[in-house]
């Protein structure tokens, strides 16, 4: 099973994220759960959504502890909170932010293997917003190969429609091309 744990603010998708590859790994025939966790926040307050996927029914019913992937959707979190709490030796960090992996500094855990991609600059020039939630999709699915490009095509025209999906799909095939990997 793959543990995936979303980092973000209100607004900005990460349960979006988490529910869009959900559907994309059933579609392609195996098991998943998504699930958010937040409170009466608002908009621009931390949240944390979740996923897993698995080629067998899965049973629990928790929060994510020990995540394999974590995705950081907003990089003024990481001075926040510790993303990689949790994480073991070799799992993935995905990060959206302008600096190399590298140029982070702060991070407790360094075992990792770390991705970074500026998801807000792609969303920017690709969607005319900064919602870096389906950008961030394409650096997953390049930094962790657990779904694919076309495994998520479906579910994105789906959940936007023709127009807005194909933005969306611009945008995270840019994130994929774009999304450096270091370990």
């Amino acid at each position: 099973m793959r543990e995936i744990r979303f980092h973000g603010r209100g607004g900005q998708g990460a349960v979006t994220s988490a529910e869009l590859i959900a559907i994309s790994a059933i579609n392609k025939g195996g098991f998943a759960q998504a699930f958010p966790s937040f409170g009466p926040e608002r908009r621009g307050a931390p949240v944390v959504a979740f996923c897993r996927v698995d080629d067998k029914k899965i049973h629990i019913r928790a929060k994510v502890y020990n995540p394999d992937v974590v995705v950081v959707l907003d990089p003024g979190l990481v001075d926040l909170l510790d993303p990689t709490e949790g994480m073991k030796e070799g799992d993935m960090l995905i990060i959206n932010t302008k600096k190399t992996a590298d140029q982070i500094k702060g991070l407790k855990n360094t075992s990792i293997k770390i991705a970074t991609v500026d998801a807000n600059k792609i969303a920017q020039e690709e969607l005319g917003r900064v919602i870096v939630n389906t950008t961030m999709i394409g650096a997953f699915i390049k930094a962790t190969g657990i779904i694919s490009i076309d495994d998520i095509t479906e579910p994105m025209m789906e959940r936007f429609g023709a127009k807005l999906g194909e933005r969306n799909m611009k945008a995270l095939k840019r994130a994929y091309q774009e999304v450096t990997i270091k370990g």
